[in-house]
């Protein structure tokens, strides 16, 4: 229906080139974000009103994340990305579709949620897209960039929206840092060796054919009861230790990837990309981290294990090995050592060598759980709110992510990119963890009743 640039509203910010840290550097130019399904707005309010909220708005948000309106350069003395932060505009695209919400086949990814966010260019940091269904209720798609936003960070843009749109302005504790100094490279940089066999260029002749890697997934839209997850975390609990909720539900996944490589495979592998925020103790460091960071701050942790322990073990010695994978690096040295690495590997893009899914099979999670993330601005709350993403690589690993359901009712949401036969595996198993999201359970669609005959 329109696709416009808004601008930053405050005439005292000046135009300055934002450059990214290291850190930045490790995913790149991604496109990512997060994708808010809101049911038809009460009887007050229409899809005018959610438009006029964007347009007096956004504004006076992009205040506080200057960055998204700018746009994405690269440098022409080092060839790397950087941000040029001259209020060029964020873009807030309008659409409309003519189908209702309840209609969408949401346990297919490719077939609903991933065919609602409109392309745009790559140089754009920020796209607020925002679409109307026949049915009165409406999307919002956080389209912007892994260059500049990690998981946490694009939550925390999401829920400032919201908080600005109530209240008029920002607490303290919600207003953004996007100042990168915090991360810089030792002179001279030191690492161990184990990050030169952690990353791999991702050149075309390291990962697998285009159509190998096409046939190797299926993307499903799974939800993962309070009640459920819950269940599994006595299970996952003994000994005195307390698994955590991501610890028991990856133990579980585990297991269930374990039984479907069976024989085929002696080994398998579970890796976890685990946010630095919390686990920080460097003084500089958790400063930053507590002033609202905007960036990336995400490391990815990976372990290896004979398929026929996993099979073979109780969940908590699973859910233990979680644990000892997540508690293994030495956060403030691993985070520097990361920064260190790509200061003399810049010429090139890598990826994580266990996310190429070359070798034994590997199973990847990543987590939101953790994240606060408020998605009602006056139209009450979204009923899902799903992390969205694009990777140029040809990966073969399975991938999830876990994101709350708004609404704090404990449930979760799965996005997964899954082998066939590990999808087929948890969405058979007894009792059901992983259920493929409908639009009834949603509150999308009114429940069918059987008529009875008169």
């Amino acid at each position: 229906m329109s696709r416009r640039l808004v601008m930053a509203s405050d005439p005292s910010l000046q135009p300055h080139v934002l450059t990214v840290s290291n850190l930045d550097l490790l995913p790149e130019t991604i496109q990512v974000g997060m994708l808010c399904v809101y049911p038809k707005p009460p009887a007050a309010a229409d899809f005018a009103a959610v438009i006029a909220a964007f347009e007096a708005g956004l504004p006076s948000l992009l205040n506080h994340f200057f960055p998204l309106a700018g746009r994405i350069a690269t440098n022409p003395s080092s060839g790397l990305p950087e941000v040029h932060c001259h209020n060029q505009g964020a873009e807030l695209v309008v659409g409309e579709a003519g189908v209702a919400l309840a209609t969408l086949d949401y346990a297919d990814m490719s077939s609903s949620l991933g065919r609602i966010q409109l392309p745009y260019g790559p140089d754009v940091p920020l796209s607020v897209q925002v679409v109307r269904f026949a049915c009165g209720g409406f999307t919002v798609a956080w389209s912007t960039n892994h260059l500049l936003v990690d998981g946490c960070a694009v939550s925390s843009l999401v829920s400032a929206w919201s908080e600005l749109s109530l209240s008029g302005t920002l607490s303290p504790g919600s207003r953004p840092t996007h100042d990168r100094t915090a991360f810089r490279p030792r002179a001279p940089p030191s690492y161990g060796a184990a990050l030169d066999e952690a990353f791999t260029p991702a050149r075309a002749e390291r990962q697998v054919n285009a159509l190998t890697h096409e046939r190797s997934a299926v993307e499903r839209l799974y939800y993962i009861e309070a009640s459920d997850i819950a269940r599994l975390r006595e299970a996952a609990s003994r000994n005195g230790r307390r698994a955590t909720r991501v610890e028991a539900v990856s133990a579980y996944v585990w297991k269930a990837l374990a039984g479907v490589v069976g024989a085929a495979d002696p080994r398998c592998w579970m890796g976890w990309w685990v946010d630095g925020r919390r686990r920080l103790t460097e003084p500089e460091l958790r400063t930053a981290m507590h002033n609202n960071y905007v960036g990336n701050v995400t490391t990815f942790v990976v372990r290896e294990e004979r398929v026929e322990e996993v099979v073979r073990a109780p969940l908590s010695d699973v859910a233990a090995m979680v644990g000892e994978a997540f508690a293994a690096p030495a956060y403030d040295e691993h985070f520097q050592e990361l920064v260190d690495w790509v200061e003399e590997h810049k010429a090139e893009r890598y990826v994580e060598t266990a996310s190429l899914g070359l070798g034994s099979p590997t199973m990847t999670v990543s987590s939101f759980t953790s994240f606060r993330t408020d998605t009602d601005f006056d139209f009450g709350p979204a009923v899902m709110a799903v992390p969205t993403g694009t990777s140029t690589a040809r990966l073969c690993a399975g991938f999830m992510q876990i994101a709350p359901r708004p609404g704090d009712d404990g449930s979760w949401i799965a996005t997964g990119f899954l082998w066939p036969r590990l999808a087929a595996a948890l969405e058979s198993d007894e009792p059901r963890v992983f259920r493929p999201v409908t639009a009834e359970y949603l509150g999308l669609s009114a429940p069918r009743v059987r008529q009875s005959r008169l």
